[in-house]
């Protein structure tokens, strides 16, 4: 399956062996599936993915927040999905953590960020805080 980056004619290939790489509990794996196979919602997700890591410097912020809005709408779709309910009914519908699915939904459709830069000493050797000095 190949996914738009947001550039013209730039694609992710994505197929079900990269989420099983990425440590995505039950009920993320079979979202991120459902996700997979109907385009408006992903479409939508994508969307939201891109919106909320523009409004927001802090990855650990956007990830709490989608991680909320996924169990949400997992809770809602799992009402009328037949393959959602059932896992609903079997694992219940308990607080989870979908923060793994988060996460992998940011790296593979929100933008690339640039790297945060530490701080160097003039060799250009990166300084952390207790090796610091006034230069």
């Amino acid at each position: 399956m190949l996914l738009s980056t947001g550039h013209p004619g730039l694609f992710w290939r994505l197929d079900s062996r990269n989420v099983r790489n990425m440590s995505l509990n039950r009920i993320e794996q079979m979202l991120f599936d459902y996700l997979q196979r109907h385009t408006e919602e992903r479409h939508f997700w994508q969307a939201k993915v891109r919106e909320l890591m523009q409004k927001t410097e802090s990855d650990f912020v956007v990830a709490a927040d989608m991680a909320d809005r996924l169990r949400i709408y997992y809770e809602e779709r799992s009402r009328a999905v037949p393959s959602l309910h059932e896992l609903a009914s079997q694992e219940g519908l308990r607080r989870i953590s979908l923060r793994n699915l988060a996460e992998h939904m940011m790296r593979i459709w929100g933008p690339v960020r640039p790297a945060q830069r530490g701080k160097t000493d003039r060799a250009g050797m990166r300084l952390d805080n207790s090796t610091q000095t006034n230069l």
